[in-house]
């Protein structure tokens, strides 16, 4: 299914480089497979030069990957490359782009003496997962600036249906703190479950704009979930990557504070699985939230890297991976959340969400969990993010809001660190007493 150039935010960015390296860098697109990191490159390519050449390693012939392995004289490698491509390439205003660079390893260690030379831009693509284990030998260039792309945001996705109005004024709105009212943010609701349930992978959302019909949409998540499971089987051929990553949402059901491995993998430790997480990390696929040992604004230096939780890049995926086991026809998830009745044990759908959105947002996710009074339970901070000197805990809930302990006693533990708490729900933003309550779609705006 050929996926259409849909608009991206990160076009900006990449518009930006242009500019201002002048061709001093070459771009490299980092992000998930199948999030639409070639098909960005290319309308970019389009769009602001006069000409473009775009190698995709995956199927380049021979002889063109072999043209990368001397470089010694850029001038044959142009002409080489200007005519098997028939394509004509004009000094600083044309650009090459290495799609797929990971396939290539010579071609990415090519960019130093090719951006040196300066005649033309360069944009790479590529999983970092799989750029990372073909590098074996090859020098790494300094000479890049990298960017990440990743699943298609809410606003991104309402651009894609043909709405450009609505989260302008969702933004307008959270920053007045003002009241929408009942009967309208039950429509914003209905209209941002539709975007939790088909996600933000552009086939997904192609899916859904060519036939508006969710079964067509759930079977292209699951092609796309089999290929990641896919990758990691290749990456890891004990099969413990492919594992993990299935079980992402029956570790988040079970309420744990942390991921844990022995449930997952007979006789697993943290030891011994450090390496795939790391590369389950670098894939872009999964995101990590650590736990923070001790919360305040300089939250990566108290994360703590083997107490963790695991969460998906997309909802969309995670809703699919969650009843993968099932026939489409019998996904009750579909129908709950449409019908707004996700019952409090599918909670973590929301918070796979919220997740989602604060990473897309350029935050790094951390939590923190700590023991009750009475030291059989305990408290639980979904997400924590620093602003300016301070942090703000944030609770995640799917249904009743009456209560928050947890963010009661964060309050009492921490109250100095704190700028403000956020508690994401599904009804409209009010003030209760120090605590935000806001409807999930305003968090993308943490």
């Amino acid at each position: 299914m050929e996926t259409p150039a849909f608009k991206r935010k990160l076009y900006d960015k990449m518009l930006h480089w242009k500019n201002e390296r002048n061709g001093s860098t070459a771009l490299l697109i980092k992000g998930a497979r199948r999030v639409g990191k070639s098909t960005l490159a290319e309308e970019f390519a389009k769009r602001e030069y006069e000409s473009y050449i775009l190698i995709d390693f995956t199927e380049a012939p021979e002889d063109v990957v072999r043209l990368f392995d001397d470089i010694s004289n850029l001038d044959y490698l142009f002409t080489q490359l200007q005519f098997y491509y028939r394509q004509k390439l004009t000094p600083r205003k044309s650009v090459i782009i290495f799609d797929e660079v990971q396939y290539c390893p010579r071609a990415r260690q090519a960019i130093r003496k090719l951006v040196k030379d300066g005649r033309f831009d360069y944009i790479e693509t590529g999983s970092l997962i799989s750029i990372k284990k073909n590098v074996e030998g090859i020098r790494i260039p300094s000479e890049e600036t990298k960017v990440t792309l990743f699943p298609m945001d809410y606003e991104e996705f309402l651009w894609a249906l043909g709405d450009e109005f609505t989260v302008p004024m969702l933004r307008e709105t959270f920053e007045k703190k003002k009241p929408l009212g009942d009967a309208l943010v039950r429509k914003l609701l209905r209209d941002f479950r539709l975007y939790m349930l088909i996600g933000g992978m552009p086939q997904s959302v192609l899916a859904y704009i060519k036939t508006h019909d969710l079964s067509s949409v759930d079977t292209v998540k699951r092609e796309i979930i089999d290929l990641y499971a896919e990758d990691f089987r290749k990456i890891d051929p004990t099969g413990k990557m492919t594992k993990m990553f299935l079980a992402i949402p029956g570790q988040l059901n079970s309420n744990a504070s942390r991921y844990k491995i022995s449930s997952v993998i007979e006789q697993g430790k943290q030891d011994r699985v450090e390496e795939q997480l790391q590369d389950m990390e670098d894939s872009q696929v999964v995101l990590f939230a650590h736990h923070a040992n001790d919360p305040s604004v300089g939250l990566s230096l108290h994360g703590n890297m083997d107490y963790y939780k695991m969460y998906l890049c997309d909802t969309g995926l995670f809703v699919t991976l969650a009843f993968g086991d099932k026939d489409f026809t019998e996904n009750i998830i579909y129908n709950k959340l449409l019908s707004d009745k996700l019952s409090a044990d599918l909670g973590y759908v929301y918070e796979n969400m919220v997740a989602q959105m604060l990473k897309t947002a350029g935050n790094e996710l951390y939590y923190y969990t700590w023991p009750t009074e009475s030291g059989k339970h305990n408290y639980e901070i979904d997400f924590i993010i620093s602003r300016a000197s301070k942090i703000c805990p944030i609770e995640v809930k799917s249904s009743g809001h009456k209560a928050h302990a947890s963010l009661d006693a964060f309050a009492k533990k921490f109250s100095r660190r704190i700028l403000q708490k956020y508690l994401v729900y599904s009804k409209d933003i009010r003030k209760e007493d120090d605590v935000l309550l806001i409807p999930i779609f305003f968090a993308m705006f943490l």
